[in-house]
Order: C-alpha cells, then structure tokens, then sequence
C-alpha cells in the first residue's frame, strides 16, 4: 500500500434539522475555519458472504473530495484504525490486487465484487489553534446508501441519513472530547452503527454473524470449603464442555487472523503471533480430543504444522540476531574487537528483509489460505462429540491432568538424557499444558490461573536454552566470516562461549523449577 494513516475519529446520529453547534469556545480552539462541502462517491467491495465486514474491515474505491482513491480500513485498537490509501487508479469493477494483499487473509480466494454504494454531500469544519494547526475535522455528512442485491430476485436496498464524524488532525484527545461534548449538548446521539457501510447493509451483515453460545460457567466465590447454598438462591446452569472448546477455537482463530494482518501491514512482531496462534490452536485440538471428533481435527492440526514450520527460520533468525545485538551492547567496549555491531546490524537488516519477504510469501501460499478456510468451517461447526454435552469442569480437569501427566512423563524421560532434543520436549510439553490451562481458567478459576503463571516461568526458562541452538551457530557463521575478512574474530568466539553458559544456566534453573512447580500441579487437577 502506498500510505498509512491512523485515524482518530468518533461518530454521531443527528436529526435532519440537526444545527452544528458553535465551536470556538473548545479549549485549545482559535479559529472555526469557513465550511467546505464535498461531494464523495465511495463503491464498497467484499466477498459474497461478507467476510470483510464480518471482521471489522472495509474495502472502498473513494472519488471526490481530498483523499480519492483506494482505502483499506482495519479493526480498531484502543479507540485508532489504520486506514491504508492507494491510488484511485483505472479499476472498478473490482479490486486491484495489490489493494487486496493486505486482506488476503480474509478474503483468501473467494471474488470480492462491490456490494454497496454510498454518496455523501459532506460539508467540513476545521478547528485550529492560534498556530494554524488543523486540531479537529468536523464533518457533516447527509448519505444516501445502496446495498447491492445479495442475489438474483432480490432488490437495491436504499437508506438515507445524515450523519457528523469528528477527527482527530493534530489536537489532542482532550480537544477531540471537548467537541464530541459540545455535540452531545447540541442534540447529537452516539452513532448506532459502527460504520456507513454496516448501516447500509443492515440485516444482511446480522444475518451472517452466528449467535454465540456462552463460553463460560459462573465462578463461585473461593470459600475455602463447600457452603450450602443459601434460601431462595438459584444455581446458574454449568457450562458444557462443547461452549468452553468453542469459544476457544474462536478467541484462537481470531488471533490467528489479527496477527495475518499485523505482518501483511508491515507491524512488527506478526510472525511471532502467527507462530504463537498455530501453536495455540495445535494444542488446542490436541488437548480436546475427547470434545472434538479428532478425523476431522487431526488434518488441521497437520496444515497449522506445516505453517508454523514455515515461519520458523524467519521467526528464529530474528530472534537470534536480535539477542546477540543486546548481548554486544552489554560487553565492556574493550572486549568488542572489529566492527562486531556493525556485523549483526547488517544480519539484522538483511534478515528483516528476507524474513518479510518469506513470511509473505507463505501467508499468500495455498496451503495457508486452504488452513484458514478449514478454520473458519471448524469454528462455524466444530465437530462435537459425545462427550462436548458434558460439564466442562469435569471434563477440563480431566483433560488437564492428561497434559499434566504428559509433561511429567517427558521430564522423567529427560532426567539422566544427554540428548538436547529430550528438554527441547518438556518445553513442548509445557507449552501445551499452558495453552490448555489457559483455556480452562474461565471455568476453573484461581488454582489454573497460578498453574499459568508457573508454567510460564518454566516454558521462559526452556526457551532461553532453546533459543541458544540458533545463537551459538550463528557465531560460528559470522565469526567465519570475520575472519576470512582480514578482521579479529575473538568476540564472536566470546559470544559463542556465553551462549553456551546462558544453555547450561537454563537447564540447571529449569530443574531447580521443576519441583517448586509441582504444588501448583497438584492444585490445578484434583
């Protein structure tokens, strides 16, 4: 995409006899400049099952006023929405492909066809300070949208309205309150809707989003003992097993699609997300096996293999290079001979490049958009078994102790193993039972919920020896390559020598944890 804007903006229903307020008493405000009316067409574009809107994503092709051209409109996180711009350019009909590859992991190989057009006569207010900064855009819009025919037989549904949009320019969020206040006190109300495009599509957009069962049971008050319960009170039903896996699945899923569009956007740590929702969603379909019919899950636990495994060097090598920058930093300058710094900044560089490139190639891959398809249909109908009607407490704690008892069995095999890959399993093991602990502290409450934080401690302390076995050959690699360029390659046998020390540290505090993690186990499954 050729620009990025983040847009701070907060909306308002108003009546057609609606009067904007007068704004130049605002705090900060000096000047209410003279209003300027545009007149905007905007042609919206998405799949035929709304997959765009159904996650918080536009898709439009703007003529008219001062930003014409293509934008995409991402999620909202913490009250800001990344908009990304591209030129208006020739295409129409439908969208160019470079303007989809941010969505792709959405919209994946269905056709995104226009579903709906809006026209706005919008007249715009800048607020300024004595400086001339522009603080706030008030714009007034009066719109009239069409919603496209869903399919044939059915009709053009056309909505009217008028609407005010107040944003953010290069004020501050008190100046952006104080307005939004003033409009309050003029009769304005919050908008109903979160955007134009879900006004205009109306009941088309509801009908597709599925009602979600309850993903939790009722937590009880942690008396110490069992208390009876008290006249008149009503006990709330329990949660079944198949709502609590469910609405994993889809906290899970979500992640997954939320990191896709951090790395297609350029955001930095994506592919470490991506990585960590596979691997939660891997463990998850293990874990529940007895919830979940495994020939349906089994499948999709391989695709999510497969992925993770692709991202992994590009993953690793950022990681690594990352780490041997700080571990240079930190040395006493006499003992950093040659330009070690310069070395790892352009490994890092370089990684960063290739890395992005790699890890875009494998989220446009096949395998991947047919991984996030498979996932949208296990979540729209996860395959239950018998055992999903179940209490979920009942069958959480059983699938803990499980897990439990899975990890446990890779320690026993790593005491006395001189192989490296036997700890390298108890990490595994350990990852699984937190990711499943994780899911189970909903309905199971405290005594998981520490389990977590233990286990996190210990999945750390693994991770950082694991992390040397990339480390260390990555020494060796530039530090050959130092010296067959004439320079001292000593630090980089340091480092290496370090890296070995920081292993060895790890596994020495990883069974000093082991037995302090044990009571935490124990309360977590009885």
């Amino acid at each position: 995409m050729a620009d990025v804007q983040l847009e701070i903006e907060q909306k308002f229903d108003v009546e057609e006899t609606f009067v904007l307020p007068d704004l130049s008493g605002v705090p900060g405000v000096a000047e209410v400049r003279e209003p300027v009316e545009h007149h905007l067409d905007a042609a919206y574009y998405d799949t035929a099952d709304l997959r765009l809107a159904r996650a918080r994503v536009t898709l439009r092709r703007r003529t008219g006023g001062t930003d014409a051209g293509w934008h995409v409109k991402l999620p909202a996180v913490a009250g800001a929405r990344r908009e990304l711009h591209s030129p208006v350019g020739r295409a129409a009909k439908t969208p160019p492909k470079a303007v989809l590859e941010p969505v792709l992991g959405i919209v994946r190989q269905a056709p995104a066809a226009q579903v709906a057009l809006l026209r706005t006569r919008r007249v715009v207010t800048e607020l300024a300070d004595a400086e001339g900064r522009v603080l706030v855009e008030v714009a007034d819009d009066h719109v009239t949208g069409t919603a496209y025919p869903a399919g044939p037989g059915e009709a053009a549904v056309v909505t009217t309205w008028r609407e005010v949009e107040v944003e953010l320019v290069d004020g501050d969020e008190a100046v952006l309150g104080a307005v939004a206040e003033a409009l309050l006190d003029a009769g304005a109300r919050p908008a109903d809707s979160p955007s134009k495009l879900a006004r205009v599509l109306g009941d088309r957009l509801t009908a597709l989003v599925p009602e979600r069962p309850a993903a939790e049971a009722p937590r009880k008050k942690d008396k110490g003992k069992k208390g009876k319960k008290g006249k008149g009170e009503r006990r709330a039903p329990a949660a079944a097993a198949g709502d609590v896996v469910a609405a994993a699945l889809r906290s899970q899923v979500q992640a997954l699609s939320d990191a896709d569009l951090m790395v297609r956007t350029g955001q930095a740590d994506g592919v470490h997300q991506v990585r960590v929702a596979c691997r939660r969603l891997r463990s998850t379909l293990a874990a529940f096996r007895p919830v979940l019919d495994r020939t349906q899950t089994d499948p999709v636990r391989e695709e999510l293999a497969v992925v993770g495994s692709a991202l992994s060097p590009t993953r690793d090598a950022e990681v690594a290079v990352a780490h041997l920058r700080e571990l240079v930093a930190a040395q006493p300058v006499e003992l950093v001979l040659g330009p070690v710094a310069a070395r790892l900044q352009q490994a890092a560089v370089k990684d960063e490049a290739a890395g992005d490139a790699a890890a875009r190639k494998v989220l446009s891959g096949a395998a991947y958009l047919r991984l996030r398809e498979d996932l949208d249909a296990l979540v729209a109908e996860p395959p239950l078994t018998e055992t999903a009607v179940r209490p979920a407490d009942e069958v959480l704690r059983e699938v803990l102790a499980r897990t439990t008892r899975r990890l446990q069995r890779s320690v026993e095999l790593a005491e006395g193993a001189t192989e490296d890959e036997a700890l390298h399993d108890v990490r595994k093991a350990a990852k699984r039972l937190r990711y499943t602990a994780e899911a189970a502290v909903p309905v199971l409450g405290r005594p998981v919920a520490e389990l977590v934080t233990a286990i996190k401690g210990v999945q750390e302390v693994l991770g950082d020896r694991q992390d040397t076995f990339i480390t260390r050959p990555l020494c060796v690699q530039l530090g050959l390559q130092a010296f067959a360029a004439g320079e001292n390659a000593w630090t980089w046998g340091r480092l290496h020598a370090l890296e070995q020390a920081r292993s060895e540290q790890a596994e020495r505090e990883f069974w000093v944890r082991w037995p302090q993690l044990r009571p935490a186990l124990r309360a977590a499954t009885k």
